[in-house]
Parts: structure tokens; sequence; C-alpha cells
């Protein structure tokens, strides 16, 4: 059992489990009831999303310094209680249960997902190796 860091809207992997979305906004021009089955999530948990201040920041990042300043903030906003509760309960349930989390990016090393990867294993969490 364990949690998987994948890219919404690609195919899914063997084994990946529930699909949980922790982006701020749901995919442009996608009907709701096909949010599943065209592999975006199956649950929309935006609690784990970046504010939409940090999502510009985190898109407007050039430099290491900038996307530093941008995880630095992320993870602060992760400290909130209600943020701070739901990775414990993700982080606590991947060891009994796979399922994945995930975000549109493409390149998870510039993504919020790659700080939910390591705030999860911080607390101790069961994740899947990277894919990528």
């Amino acid at each position: 059992m364990s949690i998987s860091v994948v890219q919404l809207g690609t195919p899914r992997l063997a084994g990946e489990g529930v699909r949980i979305g922790t982006v701020r906004r749901p995919p442009r021009g996608v009907p709701k009831e096909e949010f599943s089955s065209r592999d975006y999530y199956d649950v929309w948990l935006p609690i784990l999303a970046p504010s939409q201040g940090l999502v510009s920041e985190a898109k407007a990042a050039v430099t290491e310094a900038d996307w530093d300043r941008f995880v630095r903030a992320y993870t602060k906003e992760m400290k909130a209680p209600d943020a701070s509760h739901a990775l414990e309960l993700l982080a606590t349930l991947s060891h009994a249960s796979a399922f994945s989390i995930g975000c549109y990016c493409d390149d998870e090393s510039r993504c919020h997902r790659s700080v939910l990867r390591r705030l999860l294993a911080d607390r101790g969490a069961q994740l899947a190796e990277a894919c990528s």
C-alpha cells in the first residue's frame, strides 16, 4: 500500500488506486461526470493545493531562488490546521490503502506535488517510487 504521486490527466498505472486531485481548479472544459473517466481525479481535495497567489508565483518562477520562495510559502500554507490534518490523514491511510495524489503540471520538480511528496514523507507516509 502506498501513495503514488501522478500527473492528472495521464493514463492511470496499475495499482494506483483512487486519484485525488490536489489542485485549485477542476480541469477546464471537462464535464464533472468525466473527471474520473478521463484520468483526472476521482476525488477533489483543493485544501492541499497552493493558494491562487502561490499558483501564479510558481508559474512565474524562473530562478532557483524564485522556486525556493514558492516552496517556503507553500510549505507554510500546508502548516494551517486543515491542510496539516489532511496530510496526516493521507500519510496514515497510505499504510492501509493504495491511492494517488496529483496535479496537472508536466514537470513534478517544478510542481507543488514535489513538495507534497516531501511533506507526506516527513509524516511517515508510504510513497510509491517516482515514475518520471
